[in-house]
């Protein structure tokens, strides 16, 4: 029986096995984490080009010709520009807001997360007219996977994060 013991003891075969079920369940976790991380930076990316890019039809009077849209028609039109999302979520997961100001100065606007709830009545619709100053802001809430991330964004009570893009200008003349 002794002698089994020191066998045992000095058999060194499965040590390597061992060690990798020790550190696979973080490195794992930690992959995840970095992958989603990833992902939350392409959907904020996207979303602030395509904020730009529809809040630029506002500038040029294109909206206000065509009687002045709405909010669901900007949000829309955002998610035609993140077409790589089905367009489903998008529509549910996206909220509008567009204020209009006299001056650069005079930007205030409420933050619609308040504590762990989106409050979707904080959000107005006002494309402006020409030489108005206009904040267009858009708020995508992004359910997260790993708990890993959940530390380090701004969540909500779901578990959701909520990913924000704005741009600000002035409405050409037209």
């Amino acid at each position: 029986m002794a002698r089994l013991g020191v066998r045992f003891s000095g058999d060194r075969s499965g040590a390597t096995a061992v060690e990798f079920a020790l550190v696979a369940g973080p490195l794992i976790l930690m992959l995840f984490a970095i992958m989603e991380l990833a992902l939350v930076f392409i959907v904020s990316s996207t979303l602030d080009s395509a904020t730009a890019d529809v809040a630029r039809t506002i500038r040029t009077g294109a909206v206000q010709k065509d009687g002045g849209g709405s909010a669901d028609k900007i949000r829309t039109d955002i998610c035609g520009k993140i077409s790589w999302l089905p367009e489903a979520t998008c529509e549910a997961n996206l909220s509008v807001d567009v204020r209009t100001f006299s001056q650069f100065t005079d930007i205030t606007a409420p933050d619609p997360v308040k504590q762990g709830k989106f409050d979707k009545s904080q959000l107005l619709y006002s494309p402006g007219k020409q030489g108005d100053v206009v904040l267009v802001r858009a708020f995508y809430r992004w359910k997260l996977l790993t708990p890993a991330l959940l530390g380090g964004l701004q969540r909500l009570d779901d578990g959701s994060t909520v990913m924000t893009a704005a741009t600000t200008f002035r409405n050409e003349p037209y």
